[in-house]
């Protein structure tokens, strides 16, 4: 059969390429409407919607009845010609000629197309994100995933895995999950750093991406207890240029987003155009200028305290750009940052501020890679000498200076949608009250 002839596989976000030609779509009902004798479908897929317009013509007496009388989620194989009309979402229709349904969704469907509260959406999310806003939204956290591993592969980088059960807390032992590991106490991981550290020295510049987990009790819209996080590590790589290599990624994550999500973007409702100003340079500021700063405009704070949600918020207010904020006390700071020369008070770290009310999107330093100064730290900290013996060899045995720093993906996904929560970042969120679905 000719190619005029034969319905030919396509998806709504390809459906352009077969315009006025015959084309097969898989999906479900999203929605209908009906004026008796035509039946509008707006049909789903894992790519967009798209509107399926059936006559009683040409479906039939029967089939047509069965179409119209379908529940919301039935799944459909609708075949028809793919049609071009500005008023259609997406811009192109299909008018169908044949229609197979694969199974009639049940009448109480709950997430109906109107207003749910949130609590209602979350016990239902494994069903939420079926709507178009969430697609759109993994689809964008889907390619900011994709473009970070792009970048960092690029860049000379070699993934590697971080196990999720440790021995040791790696950000402090107060936000562990711990489970038993036959006949010990094993961790949940919060970050994979440390064992990256091991993993430069066979490899040189390296990043481990994975779920990392807090027993942080916040009810913040900024916290999860399940997060993913990317963290690059590299040999010989001074703090100069770990911020450069923090400028340069996030640059290059953004852009690649505009690129190829402008749409979902736009589904959620962030303008692309809001994006296109994150380019290099970005603004920077000293933990004292922060303090400094923060105190001239009425916000309580004192040098060496650590810097909360408001803190942030008012000190990423100053630039539409992401703020690095370097130079933080050494005793807010984790045990293995290196201190400045210096000023021995601070440390060789920082922080990089999202615009817009998003707070911290990546942390990082330059490490400890002097075996004293890290077996001072790891005391004053007050962790078990033990656990981190391997971790005190990498520094007998062919130590170099090196940096590193952890993005949580949630946070980066929040912002470049411009949500009012990280819970609707993740597919399944998990927070202090929440672990279902």
């Amino acid at each position: 059969m000719s190619e005029q002839t034969e319905a030919r596989d396509t998806t709504v976000s390809a459906v352009s390429e077969l315009d006025g030609k015959l084309a097969r779509l898989k999906g479900w009902l999203y929605n209908k409407r009906s004026s008796g004798k035509i039946l509008f479908m707006i049909i789903r897929d894992g790519t967009g919607v798209i509107q399926c317009v059936a006559t009683k013509n040409e479906m039939g007496e029967e089939l047509f009845r069965r179409l119209d009388g379908l529940h919301q989620e039935s799944s459909l194989i609708v075949e028809g010609l793919v049609h071009k009309d500005h008023r259609a979402p997406g811009g192109y229709e299909i008018q169908v000629k044949e229609c197979r349904v694969v199974s009639e969704a049940w009448p109480d469907y709950p997430i109906t197309l109107k207003e749910h509260g949130p609590e209602f959406l979350l016990d239902q999310r494994h069903l939420w994100i079926r709507t178009p806003t969430q697609r759109a939204i993994l689809a964008v956290r889907a390619e900011v995933m994709r473009s970070i591993r792009e970048f960092l592969d690029n860049d000379g980088f070699v993934e590697v895995s971080a196990p999720i059960l440790t021995p040791s807390a790696c950000e402090g032992t107060s936000t562990l999950f711990s489970t038993p590991y036959f006949g010990e106490k094993a961790y949940l991981s919060q970050s994979g750093q440390l064992y990256n550290e091991a993993t430069i020295m066979a490899l040189g510049k390296v990043y481990c991406f994975g779920p990392t987990f807090r027993a942080e009790k916040s009810k913040t819209r900024r916290h999860l207890t399940e997060f993913w996080m990317v963290e690059p590590e590299a040999a010989f790589m001074t703090f100069e240029e770990l911020l450069d290599l923090e400028e340069r990624m996030v640059t290059f994550v953004v852009r690649r987003v505009i690129d190829r999500c402008s749409k979902e973007l736009e589904q959620v409702g962030r303008d692309p155009k809001d994006l296109e100003r994150i380019v290099p340079p970005f603004p920077r500021m000293t933990y004292d200028d922060a303090v400094k700063l923060l105190q001239e405009n009425g916000i309580d704070i004192q040098w060496g305290d650590d810097f909360g949600s408001p803190h942030e918020t008012f000190l990423a207010s100053q630039s539409d750009k992401p703020v690095f904020v370097t130079g933080y006390p050494t005793k807010v700071k984790a045990f293995y940052m290196e201190p400045d020369p210096e000023r021995p008070e601070i440390v060789l770290a920082s922080d990089l501020l999202a615009p817009e009310g998003y707070g911290e999107i990546i942390g990082g330093s330059q490490r400890i890679h002097d075996y004293d100064l890290l077996v001072q730290r790891i005391k004053e900290h007050n962790l078990p000498m033990e656990a981190y013996d391997w971790y005190l060899d990498l520094r007998k045995f062919g130590t170099v200076p090196h940096s590193g720093f952890g993005l949580g993906i949630e946070r980066f996904v929040a912002w470049m949608c411009h949500l009012d929560h990280l819970r609707e970042a993740s597919p399944f969120p998990r927070m202090i009250t929440r672990m279902r679905p």
